[in-house]
């Protein structure tokens, strides 16, 4: 079984290792690659500098809230190329407020999760996540 790779786009060093811990404790093998801001993002899909061996994720895991480009600049970008857009994009965010709700979907997001403040709804959230997304949905290849 090839071990499903994900892109974890996330600043905030907590809940990096809180998504980490809980693609651990899954039934599923995933490799998860972690950028820390928008410009590391993008630089990481279209391989440029130290990301020129980078394999294409199978599903990104995105924040809004980034240094250096935000959340929805890297969204937007992902799905304006054909290349990438087919790769789906999770909105995992702190952000409730309806108007970041409504432009990621605008920019064709294929879904919103708002992160639980709870550390075990967190895992609970991450670990759905896997289940839909992986284990559930057929990706393209």
């Amino acid at each position: 079984m090839k071990k499903a790779h994900i892109l974890l786009v996330e600043d905030n060093e907590g809940d990096i290792l809180l998504t980490l811990e809980a693609f651990e404790e899954s039934k599923l093998l995933t490799d998860v690659s972690v950028v820390k801001n928008g410009k590391d993002a993008l630089d990481f899909l279209y391989k440029r500098g130290e990301f020129e061996r980078a394999e294409r994720p199978d599903l990104i895991l995105l924040d809004i809230n980034l240094p250096i480009l935000n959340g929805h600049e890297v969204l937007q970008e992902i799905k304006l190329d054909q290349n990438l857009r087919t790769i789906p994009v999770i909105m995992l965010t702190t952000s409730s407020n309806s108007r970041d709700i409504h432009k990621a979907y605008e920019n064709y997001s294929n879904s919103y999760v708002t992160k639980p403040l709870s550390m075990d709804e967190f895992l609970k959230a991450i670990l759905q996540i896997e289940e839909f997304w992986l284990q559930l949905c057929k990706l393209p290849k």
